[in-house]
C-alpha cells in the first residue's frame, strides 16, 4: 500500500512578491548575497569566501633569519614597550601551531600578555605569540598587541 504525498502545503506559505496569504509568523526578508571577487581572479573560476580570501600573514617562515637579540627572559621583554601590529605585516618564525595553546583560555596566564616581534631590515618576525595571533584572525581582528624589538641592520 502505498503512501500518498499532500499536493499542498499544510500551512500557506507566503508568496515571494509579499501578496498572497498572510500567515501569522515570521516574515521573510531577502538576504542581499556577499560580495564575492569576480571568478576571473578566483583559483579555477570559483568562488571563494571573503575570509578565506584575505591573508592572515605576510608570510609563513621557519626559524628566524635575524641575528641574535639577547632577550630571553619576561623580565627584558617588559622593558619593551607594546603596539599595535597588522596581521599582513607579520613573517611567523614558527610553521606548526599547537591546538592546545591556541584552544587554552589561560595561554597567557603564566606568559607575557602581549606577542614578542622582532623587526629586521624593515621586517617584522613573530617571534612568540603565534597562537595569540591566530585567535585574533579567528576572531576576524586584523592588529595584535605585541612588544616590537626593532633591530638595527648595517647591511641591506
Amino acid at each position: 500500500m502505498a503512501a500518498t504525498l499532500p499536493t499542498k502545503p499544510a500551512v500557506p506559505v507566503p508568496s515571494a512578491t509579499g501578496r498572497g496569504q498572510a500567515t501569522p509568523g515570521p516574515k521573510f526578508t531577502r538576504v542581499p548575497p556577499l560580495d564575492h571577487p569576480p571568478a576571473s581572479r578566483c583559483p579555477r573560476g570559483g568562488r571563494v569566501s571573503p575570509t578565506l580570501a584575505s591573508v592572515i600573514f605576510k608570510s609563513v617562515g621557519e626559524g628566524r633569519p635575524y641575528p641574535d637579540h639577547g632577550l630571553v627572559t619576561p623580565k627584558q621583554w617588559a622593558e619593551v614597550p607594546p603596539r599595535q601590529v597588522r596581521l599582513d605585516e607579520l613573517v611567523t618564525t614558527k610553521r606548526t601551531l599547537n591546538l592546545d595553546n591556541l584552544l587554552s583560555e589561560d595561554s597567557t596566564f603564566y606568559g607575557d600578555l602581549f606577542a614578542h616581534v622582532v623587526q629586521w631590515r624593515g621586517v617584522l618576525y613573530l617571534e612568540d605569540g603565534l597562537h595569540r595571533a591566530v585567535r585574533a584572525a579567528l576572531q576576524q581582528r586584523p592588529v595584535l598587541h605585541a612588544r616590537v624589538l626593532v633591530i638595527e641592520s648595517d647591511e641591506r
